[in-house]
């Protein structure tokens, strides 16, 4: 009946909302590096990736389990995290500093087939040291609250609640560094033009290293979340979510930050309604062909602007 349709919908959201959040704060990090360098960093999955085994690591180390004390886990976390978002920034800053800093000005195909070539020797390089199999873990955040709709149990786990929440928590905080603060002030006048930036005394290659590293950090923070979902990490799905969450920002608009938060959960509701309600074996077709249609209506995508051409 309609409560039980209504239900199902109602859990389909949720788990909805918890996948787009991870693909958009991956996908913020495209976008940011779209938006100063005009570049695409295909490299950035695998960083995300890098950043869930870094988190893993971390959680071993410390010996976190679902028994540990709530404090304890919370400061646990907050640890973890911090290790996380660290190590991977430094990755972040190397990646720019060695591999596009050198290219920057080349022709534009160089830094492309650059980052396709780090994201292979990243994944070989994790699958080498860390074995080509999954790393389950198992479930650290427990509990659940259930509700009855309609005779439908409607279930967000805790789990959920915090990837929600951490997510829209570090997208306040984003949003008020990037309008706010003299280095969002700074990396929007390179955005607009890196020459007449380092004329006005802004260091650019400091604005540009600095993004990096906010980049590799946020998607350090998406791995941290998407391992204490799932529990199950790989070296492999650095690509699957590169390719997603390049497609999150790509849908929301390349170069806009709200638009690649948009992107990526939009991106997350349609495969999940469509794994629910058809077939979970074609639902990056159904994403992909939802993207091609808004390209062609929106084709800077939905919060893009279009690219104007400086003479």
């Amino acid at each position: 009946n309609g409560s039980e349709g209504l239900g199902y919908f109602l859990q389909q959201l949720i788990n909805g909302l918890t996948f787009g959040s991870i693909y958009g704060l991956v996908a913020i990090g495209y976008t940011m590096v779209y938006g100063i360098l005009g570049m695409i960093n295909f490299a950035h999955g695998d960083i995300f990736m890098v950043g869930s085994f870094i988190a893993l690591m971390a959680i071993l180390v410390l010996g976190v389990t679902a028994g540990t004390p709530i404090v304890l886990l919370l400061l646990a976390l907050l640890i973890i995290l911090a290790i996380a978002m660290t190590i991977n920034g430094v990755w972040g800053w190397a990646l720019e500093r060695l591999a596009y800093r050198p290219l920057r000005g080349s022709f534009r195909l160089a830094p492309l087939i650059t980052a396709i070539g780090i994201s292979i020797a990243i994944s070989n390089f994790v699958q080498v040291t860390q074995g080509p199999g999954i790393k389950p873990i198992p479930a650290i955040i427990t509990g659940a609250y259930r509700f009855n709709i309609g005779g439908t149990v409607v279930q967000i786990s805790n789990t959920q609640i915090v990837v929600i929440l951490s997510t829209l928590l570090l997208m306040t905080v984003f949003a008020y560094i990037i309008t706010r603060t003299s280095l969002g002030r700074a990396q929007r006048a390179v955005e607009q033009d890196p020459r007449m930036a380092s004329l006005l005394g802004i260091n650019v290659d400091q604005t540009i290293s600095i993004t990096f590293v906010i980049g590799a950090a946020l998607a350090a923070f998406a791995g941290l979340l998407y391992l204490l979902y799932y529990g199950v990490i790989s070296f492999s799905m650095g690509f699957n979510a590169g390719v997603n969450s390049f497609a999150a920002a790509v849908l929301g608009g390349i170069g806009s930050i709200p638009g690649a938060m948009l992107g990526g959960l939009l991106l997350g509701m349609i495969e999940t309604m469509w794994g629910g309600y058809i077939s979970t074996e074609y639902k990056d077709v159904a994403s992909f062909a939802v993207l091609a249609i808004v390209l062609i209506l929106f084709p800077s995508g939905l919060l893009g602007r279009p690219e104007v051409e400086k003479v």
